[in-house]
């Protein structure tokens, strides 16, 4: 039996406010090609303002997918995500299209291109337990009951690691299951993910004081077509501060002011400071999580994207 084809997209990533979506619908448009939004707070029905969803007159002259996916009550995560974008990107690849994913959030990308086989968090305490040990002990002993529960571990490591001896032993502690077993799935995670699909990167950047203007002028913009009035029905939904739409950029301080915490100004100022931070963290996250994609600004990206649609 033939090994089957892997599945085929483009994806273009980078910070808020470089203009991704933008150019996206410059490259979609005229090939009549999908836009799979790559976006963790989009997926959200009614955050259309503060997430800078898509206008309804974009969306009519381009198709697109996974925003509005599920209720805000709902949670998603990465690998829901890529688990619908792997079938939207199967149906186009059978339309004979190639998709183009769009969006900042790279970790939902990452579970897309190289898949997930998440170490489970470790158990209360279990940590505290094995810190208390060194201290009494020394890391010398708890290197030998690493040697004990993960050989293949303890091989790897220097018997004075104690960070990665106790994140070990927390590790098997905590599931029955050696830790050096986790890392071997997720490699075969990764493997089996890239198997599955080909899909360059490209990833858009802007000069850090144009990116720092462009933000402030944006989130002015969205403050002037109602984002406001947006969060207050999002406080009226009564949801947990824990919920990711509550700690959202933006969102989180203008709740702030609508909780008597600060004025609609200072509130303001904030917001565009920690959305600058919120960028910047993006855009440290694609230069260290996706070291061989393309990345320049709009013109050489969106040459570079010609490029690679036209080969497919």
């Amino acid at each position: 039996m033939s090994k089957q084809a892997p599945l085929r997209a483009v994806a273009l990533m980078g910070a808020t406010g470089t203009g991704k979506s933008a150019l996206a619908l410059a490259l979609a448009e005229p090939r009549d090609i999908c836009l799979i939004s790559c976006d963790s707070m989009q997926v959200y029905q009614g955050l259309d303002i503060g997430t800078s969803k898509p206008l309804p007159s974009e969306q009519a002259k381009v198709r697109h997918a996974l925003i509005d996916c599920t209720d805000v009550s709902a949670i998603w995560n990465a690998q829901i995500w890529a688990d619908a974008a792997l079938k939207i990107i199967a149906q186009e690849n059978l339309n004979g299209k190639v998709p183009i994913i769009v969006g900042g959030t790279g970790m939902y990308l990452k579970a897309l291109l190289q898949g997930f086989a998440e170490v489970p968090a470790e158990k209360e305490g279990v940590r505290a337990h094995f810190e208390q040990i060194q201290q009494e002990q020394g890391t010398a002993y708890l290197y030998q009951q690493l040697q004990v529960v993960d050989a293949a571990l303890a091989s790897r490591l220097e018997p004075q690691d104690s960070q990665r001896i106790i994140r070990g032993l927390s590790v098997f502690e905590s599931t029955g299951i050696p830790l050096s077993v986790w890392h071997d799935k997720q490699a075969k995670s990764e493997q089996q993910a890239k198997d599955n699909i080909h899909c360059p990167v490209f990833v858009l950047e802007r000069p850090r004081e144009e990116l720092r203007a462009r933000i402030a002028k944006r989130f002015m913009q969205m403050m002037d077509v109602g984002w406001l009035e947006e969060t207050k029905w999002l406080q009226s939904l009564g949801l947990p501060d824990t919920h990711p739409v509550m700690r959202a950029v933006g969102y989180r301080q203008l709740l702030d002011h609508l909780q008597g915490d600060d004025s609609l100004d200072a509130a303001i100022e904030k917001g565009i400071t920690a959305t600058r931070r919120y960028a910047k963290r993006q855009g440290t996250w694609f230069r260290n999580q996706t070291k061989t994609a393309f990345r320049g600004q709009t013109s050489e990206v969106e040459q570079a994207m010609k490029s690679a649609l036209g080969r497919y």
